[in-house]
């Protein structure tokens, strides 16, 4: 472990968590604000980076960038993520920048967004330039975008070491209701209907071959 004495007197270290950071944030927070997105001033997307065996999961790409992917995508304009802004105990930042660098690795640029919230009823800044984990194309980890169906085959199929894809999908839909009961992720809820469909008819299989 390493202390940072010299950093308590810098720019606190502030991440916005999306995706599993949501349900599973790093270590030595000292405050949280939930229910903020981090899309709109850095005109993001949501995209999706090869994962278990090889599943998926969830990554911010640029708009701009996400234009050229999108084409397969049945919600391109969805570019609102919730998540959490967590703001890093000052002495602890060196280890939770080295634990997020490595459980990020493999897929995720760190860059700076401005978080958004509400505020009075209005929509404003209010963490500018907040670090966040985002996806870049040149990655060889990075697919963009799939027909939705096929996506959803895809994360209902897959299994590696954290488990099921779906429960990575099921954690992530769960986690953003109740973030943001007033949010709805389009894209999110029609996967998440999807791979419980085919959860629904491999229980009904099953049941059906019982002896």
């Amino acid at each position: 472990m390493t202390i940072d004495a010299d950093r308590t007197r810098e720019r606190p270290y502030i991440i916005f968590g999306y995706g599993s950071l949501i349900w599973k944030p790093p270590p030595h927070v000292v405050v949280q604000i939930p229910d903020v997105d981090g899309s709109r001033a850095m005109s993001t997307a949501p995209g999706y980076l090869k994962g278990y065996n090889p599943g998926r999961v969830v990554t911010l790409i640029h708009k701009e960038e996400w234009d050229h992917f999108s084409a397969s995508d049945p919600f391109p304009d969805d570019d609102v993520v919730w998540g959490v802004a967590y703001t890093i105990d000052p002495a602890y930042e060196s280890e939770v920048r080295d634990y997020l660098d490595y459980r990020e690795k493999d897929g995720y640029t760190l860059e700076g967004v401005d978080v958004h919230g509400i505020v009075d009823g209005h929509e404003h800044i209010v963490l500018p330039k907040t670090f966040c984990y985002v996806g870049r194309p040149d990655n060889p980890s990075f697919i963009g975008s799939q027909p939705i169906d096929e996506l959803a085959e895809r994360i209902w199929q897959s299994v590696g070491p954290s488990g099921p894809n779906k429960e990575y999908l099921y954690h992530l839909a769960d986690a953003v209701r109740r973030l943001a009961p007033e949010a709805h992720d389009s894209h999110l809820t029609a996967l998440e209907t999807r791979c419980k469909a085919m959860d629904e008819r491999a229980k009904g299989a099953n049941i059906g071959n019982d002896p």
